[in-house]
Order: structure tokens, then C-alpha cells, then sequence
């Protein structure tokens, strides 16, 4: 298996993160410089025309992308530690909170970064086709990032951790989106305590250092 990788990239950090926590070290990592625009080369084109990273290329010559969909094979292939989810109830649980995650918090912080900055001007959205910036998204996505750390906090007030009891890819995700809002100097605010100690206490985890 090969996956496609760019190191500093939040989707594909996600896919790296599930995998430490998995215990998964058997996975060619092939860096994609998305910085020198290699996923937009005829040679990555040819591997993935989605021109999106991460990529995984099984053995047999299916490629599976999007790192959600990505996390869902090793889960399925290796359930233990489970990240998505135990029984039922939980897993419903866990892509509910994985979802509000991705809606409320990752794509707003996305339009964020990318619709201001001179090197993202025909780059706003990225894939094979080139989309102009908006730059009256970037209040709103701002703003949209800012509430939805407010419904994290909240959320942590009463779960030590984001969807259930455990640690799962909705921590992940979280953790990720973070960073990602970081970019923007958009921070977790003094006041929100539940966020800041579920934040301190996932960035000590091993996975966060691959």
C-alpha cells in the first residue's frame, strides 16, 4: 500500500494521526509537494485525477480517497483501538460529531485561509480545476470558526472527549481543524477551559508528533 501524503496538509495529517493511533506502521508514505503544486503534474494526475492528497493505493490497484473514507478501511481492517465508534449508539455518535466537525468548523476554516493570500488566487478550492478566490468569505468563514469552537467547548464541558467517552476520529478531526484555524490566527479563547484541556491533552498524544 502506498499512501499519498503532504506533511503539513490537515486532510492528510488526519489520515497519519489515525493510523498512530491504530498502531498502523506498514504504509508507504510518498510525499506529494503540493507547495510546488506536484498534485496538478501530469505523473499525479495519472494516479489520482482529483489532484487531492491523501490518496491511498491498495495493492490491487484501487485508490481510495478522502481521509474519512480512508480511516474507514483501517477501521474495518483493524478494528482495535476502535475510532469509530464501539456499538451502535456510538458509532451514530461519533459521525454526527465527525460531521459537525468537517461542516461547521474544517470547510469554514478552509474558506478562511484560502480566499485571502495572494498565493491562493486561483487556487481557492483545491482539485484539478482552478476557482478564484471570494474574499467575502473569509469574515464569514472567521466568524463560522469562531462560534464552533463555542459549541466545542461546550460539548467538552460534559465528554472528556468530543463524541463519546473514548478517543475517537472526531477528536482527530477537532484536533486537526485546530491547527488548521491556527493558520489564521484564529485561537481558542482563555475563557473556553473545556476546550483548552481537551486541546493540551490531545496534543501530548504520540500520534500528534507523526
Amino acid at each position: 500500500m502506498k499512501l499519498y501524503d503532504y506533511d503539513i496538509a490537515p486532510n492528510p495529517r488526519r489520515a497519519r494521526m489515525f493510523l498512530a493511533e491504530k498502531g498502523i506502521d506498514n504504509v508507504d508514505i510518498v510525499q506529494v509537494d503540493l507547495g510546488n503544486k506536484e498534485q496538478l503534474s501530469d505523473n499525479f494526475r495519472a494516479i489520482n485525477p482529483s489532484c487531492i492528497v491523501p490518496a491511498l493505493a491498495l495493492d490491487d490497484g484501487t485508490l481510495i480517497t478522502e481521509s474519512v473514507a480512508i480511516c474507514r478501511y483501517f477501521e474495518e481492517l483493524q478494528p482495535s483501538p476502535p475510532l469509530m465508534g464501539r456499538d451502535a449508539k456510538e458509532k451514530a455518535l461519533v459521525e454526527m460529531w465527525q460531521r459537525r466537525v468537517e461542516l461547521q468548523g474544517m470547510l469554514p476554516a478552509g474558506d478562511t485561509f484560502r480566499n485571502s493570500g495572494k498565493r491562493w488566487t486561483d487556487r481557492a478550492l483545491a482539485g484539478p480545476v482552478n476557482y478564484a478566490q471570494i474574499p467575502e468569505l473569509v469574515n464569514r468563514g472567521r466568524a463560522r470558526v469562531e462560534y464552533f469552537l463555542g459549541v466545542l467547548n461546550e460539548q467538552l464541558g460534559v465528554s472528556e472527549f468530543v463524541a463519546t467517552e473514548t478517543f475517537t476520529i472526531a477528536d482527530i478531526t477537532a484536533f486537526i481543524l485546530i491547527e488548521f484555524a491556527g493558520w489564521s490566527k484564529i485561537e481558542i479563547p482563555e475563557e473556553y477551559g473545556a476546550l483548552q484541556r481537551w486541546f493540551q491533552s490531545t496534543k501530548a498524544r504520540p500520534s500528534v508528533k507523526v
